[in-house]
């Protein structure tokens, strides 16, 4: 396959950027973009480190939930590869259709490789423990996540519109938020269904969604001179590219737009709709930190009393003596052996 700049997707010829196989360049640069949003700023991660009792014990959590989060890397494969291996003996006749002649899985019926494991493989009584265990999993998942949104919704945005509100009334704006994220998420079941694949649409929405969070929140880390115009400028620029390709990228939108076999080949929303999610993610990212920049030197510096403590260069000699007392070498060995893990797993899962 040759690659060029020309926006062409032809059997031996294509642009570079709409190969959509998890290239390195956009697994070295947009991957750790999604994942240090998630884990770092994400409130529904993020608001556990805050409840720990001290910054020794947020630490190590941290630490340790790295450890367990390397098991799912096995949890994913290895039920995969079982299920491949039983697809091609055919000992489990509801198994063949989802390969192909050469033996391969076909990925449109793969989603369903762990559902079909557990209905066709388990005996009765473990079968509904595991799908106790998946419901269980799940709505715990999405209780943290519908918690957390009515939580900034009611905290960040309903308290400071309505300054007097009681506690009791701001329970009851939390649960009405909570009640309209769950009928937004139902209702984008069916765009999801559209898809192309539950994991790779997952991947996208986070690839255009991460950036300008990550802009806003790693760059004010460590520039003192960005203020609150450049971030909020940052984040409306971030949002408003990552749901223009969100809006190019649903079933829906080609239905509204009258393109009910996708858009004309060569066409402006054609090439925005093929380019690689990893890619557009980039170029949000990009647009996002000259968007800060630039409008942060346009306007005034913040005040220097109101950045104590929240960059690198503005941390108190105090704040440095609380910090380096909560961590020993064990914390540091702990780090470096996930690193290590992590390193590994690259370099073993690659082709």
């Amino acid at each position: 396959m040759e690659g060029t700049w020309a926006p062409v997707k032809e059997s031996g010829r294509t642009a570079w950027y709409f190969n959509g196989n998890y290239p390195w360049l956009g697994m070295l640069f947009c991957a750790p973009i999604i994942g240090l949003w998630y884990w770092c700023t994400d409130q529904y991660i993020v608001q556990r480190a805050p409840g720990a009792p001290s910054e020794k014990e947020a630490r190590r959590g941290s630490i340790f939930a790295a450890v367990l989060k390397l098991l799912p890397v096995f949890i994913f494969i290895i039920p995969g590869m079982i299920w491949l291996a039983l697809a091609k003996t055919g000992k489990v006749p509801e198994f063949a259709p989802m390969i192909d002649a050469s033996g391969k899985a076909v990925s449109g019926h793969a989603q369903a490789a762990f559902a079909l494991m557990v209905k066709y493989l388990m005996p009765s009584g473990l079968r509904g423990l595991v799908v106790a265990g998946l419901l269980a999993a799940l709505m715990s998942s999405l209780a943290g996540a519908f918690n957390a949104c009515s939580t900034l919704f009611t905290i960040d945005f309903y308290r400071k519109l309505k300054p007097s509100a009681s506690q009791h009334h701001l329970v009851w704006v939390g649960r009405i938020a909570t009640l309209v994220m769950i009928l937004i998420g139902l209702f984008w079941i069916p765009v999801i269904r559209g898809a192309k694949g539950l994991y790779d649409y997952l991947q996208g929405v986070q690839g255009y969604l991460a950036p300008p969070i990550f802009v806003v929140f790693f760059f004010g880390v460590f520039m003192k001179r960005l203020n609150g115009k450049g971030c909020l400028a940052a984040l409306v620029a971030g949002f408003t590219l990552g749901a223009f390709r969100l809006a190019v990228d649903t079933p829906v939108s080609l239905k509204l737009a009258g393109f009910e076999r996708g858009y004309p080949a060569g066409s402006f929303l054609w090439i925005v709709n093929n380019i690689y999610f990893q890619y557009y993610s980039l170029l949000i990212f990009l647009v996002s930190v000259a968007v800060m920049i630039g409008v942060s030197r346009l306007t005034s510096a913040p005040a220097e009393r109101q950045l104590v403590g929240l960059t690198y260069a503005t941390v108190t000699d105090e704040h440095r003596r609380e910090s380096r007392q909560s961590w020993n070498r064990g914390d540091v060995m702990g780090s470096c052996i996930v690193l290590g893990l992590i390193l590994l797993a690259y370099l073993y899962f690659t082709g």
